[in-house]
């Protein structure tokens, strides 16, 4: 069974180490750069920007984590969307993906917002399995992108 809880601090390393296990696994890893600095200072760009961050822990190891990036007042993104490639296709990120809507809706948001590689086809299928409509396509990063939103 994962819990799933907010992040602290000394989940930094680890968090950073699944970031790049779970996107060199799926083929969408653009190398470093400032797109990743977010992740060297999770609590000012998520949690005290009115958003949040969660991992999932399972056996006291980090296995999986997403968060709520604010844009205005009632739309948030979804991102950081993270599942540990061993521990994939065991409706992990599902579990992350809910915890993260009960969170936005408290929060008072009603639209979501997120990003996906086309190359991620799992994640698209449980996306749209969720509600998440298509909405755009571009690229980022050298990447095809497709944005997807959901009313709540």
């Amino acid at each position: 069974m994962m819990e799933v809880r907010r992040y602290i601090a000394s989940d930094h390393d680890v968090v950073w180490d699944l970031h790049n296990v779970a996107l060199n696994e799926v083929g969408a890893h653009a190398g470093s750069g400032p797109w990743d600095d977010d992740l060297h200072r999770i609590e000012a760009v998520y949690i005290e920007a009115g958003g949040e961050f969660y991992v999932g822990v399972i056996d006291g190891r980090i296995v999986a984590m997403g968060a709520l990036k604010r844009l205005t007042d009632d739309r948030v993104e979804i991102c950081r969307m993270r599942v540990h490639p061993d521990h994939q296709r065991r409706g992990l990120g599902t579990r992350i993906l809910s915890t993260l809507e009960e969170r936005a809706k408290e929060l008072g948001f009603r639209t979501l917002t997120l990003e996906t590689t086309a190359g991620q086809v799992a994640a698209i299928r449980m996306y749209t399995k969720a509600g998440y409509e298509e909405v755009a396509r571009g690229r980022k990063l050298g990447f095809e992108v497709l944005a997807f939103e959901k009313r709540i």
